[in-house]
């Protein structure tokens, strides 16, 4: 399991940011447009306060307890880290005065509920999946779909198509409405994790082996792009799924393979297919406030949203790790992992950039693709500046992935080219 980072920044991290300070005061921010009044009212610190100055700025503010659903299901999930990590960061910026209590696996309101539990104050903090409703999240929905188009590679890809849909979110001015119209406040408008693989009981790699194949998915968009490679897409629930291919019923999953390792999928798909170009759309989550952070004092705001840096950081060594893990169990188990035969993936990505292009047309963003695809490009080179460069091809990953990744440095980096500007005030 991954270890719990303290909240401490880097100094050349927090210096890079403070640079920003005067830039963030200017630009619009997330939770209020700075005219508070009552419980709402106080100082702000800047994000390169030092630990005295924002205990100052907290100190005559009455202590408070926010409920957070993270994704895991509990404190031993694989996905446990992307709660206890955020948890960590707020308590220790927060000198302990505002407590994270986790709720784990969706116990007060499921992915279908968590939308109103935030409005209404039952959920305070929460991982949602605005990609479950495409109708209600349409311009959310279109730069997921649009994911498709990037390229694929075991780290770099994913890290860089990350930070891009973080970037493209927070600058299409409609994603940011869909969540206001539904009185949240996004403090990372999209987290799209990691890519999509198959995951079968016998290898598919060709194109022939594709047809007449059912094959369980978790969106429509997927859904449309498992159906144009003449499979047949199944709606079904992700704890039904190890049975169902454990019984014939479908012959693959396609999804991300972190939950995959925690069900113990490949007991029974052993099998993994991965894109090595364009890939699959992804179904897209974000973190996102409710009514009780709108109703918080400026500073503690500021140490919420200040802590998105560890959660997306956090994020990403989580999927990713589990990445090489489940590399590890299809070996274990006696299967495969191979790359999509090339008549798959040129149809997958020929297939994947007309969807992305009707998606975003019908959803009133067409030109959030190509804003996609550039933030995309720069991240790339980002990504590769850091040194997060894959080291060899996904077949491999378990032999040369580090156990001890790391990616504070892209976080920090993400915070300050696209997050700062939005820092509450």
């Amino acid at each position: 399991m991954k270890r719990i980072r303290s909240a401490a920044r880097p100094a050349k991290a927090i210096a890079a940011i403070g640079s920003l300070a005067l830039l963030a005061g200017c630009a619009g921010s997330v939770g209020g447009d700075g005219s508070d009044s009552g419980d709402n009212a106080g100082e702000g610190f800047a994000y390169d306060a030092s630990q005295d100055e924002i205990d100052k700025a907290l100190a005559d503010l009455d202590p408070v307890t926010l409920k957070f659903q993270p994704s895991a299901m509990s404190e031993k999930s694989i996905l446990a880290p992307n709660g206890l990590d955020v948890k960590k960061a707020i308590e220790e910026r927060s000198g302990g005065k505002v407590k994270v209590d986790i709720v784990w696996g969706q116990a007060i309101a499921s992915y279908a509920d968590v939308d109103d539990a935030l409005a209404d104050g039952r959920v305070d903090l929460a991982f949602t999946l605005p990609s479950y409703t495409p109708a209600e999240y349409p311009a959310f929905d279109a730069i997921g779909t649009a994911m498709s188009t990037l390229p694929s590679s075991p780290v770099a890809s994913d890290l860089a198509a990350n930070a891009a849909g973080v970037q493209a979110a927070w600058e299409t001015p409609e994603v940011l409405d869909e969540f206001e119209k539904k009185n949240l406040v996004p403090l990372i408008p999209m987290l799209a994790a990691g890519g999509y693989s198959t995951m079968c009981s016998k290898p598919m790699t060709s194109l022939d082996d594709w047809k007449g194949k059912q094959i369980r998915v978790g969106s429509a968009a997927a859904g449309k792009q498992v159906t144009d490679l003449g499979a047949t897409p199944v709606s079904l629930s992700f704890p039904e799924t190890y049975e169902a291919l454990q019984r014939g019923t479908v012959d693959c999953d396609l999804g991300q393979l972190a939950p995959n390792v925690e069900a113990g999928t490949f007991e029974v798909a052993p099998n993994i297919g991965v894109a090595s170009d364009a890939g699959i759309a992804r179904s897209a989550g974000a973190i996102t406030a409710g009514k009780k952070y709108n109703e918080l004092p400026v500073a503690y705001k500021q140490v919420v949203f200040d802590a998105m840096s560890t959660t997306f950081s956090t994020m990403m060594e989580v999927v990713i790790g589990a990445k090489a893990q489940a590399v590890e169990q299809a070996k274990d188990n006696d299967g495969s992992v191979e790359p999509f035969a090339d008549d798959v993936q040129k149809q997958m990505a020929k297939y994947a950039k007309t969807l992305s292009d009707k998606t975003a047309e019908k959803a009133e963003v067409p030109d959030a693709p190509k804003a996609l695809n550039d933030a995309g490009t720069e991240w790339a080179k980002s990504v590769s500046e850091l040194g997060y460069d894959d080291k060899g091809d996904f077949a491999s990953l378990d032999e040369w992935y580090p156990d001890d990744a790391n990616y504070d440095k892209l976080g920090d980096d993400l915070f300050v080219k696209v997050m700062a500007e939005h820092r509450p005030e």
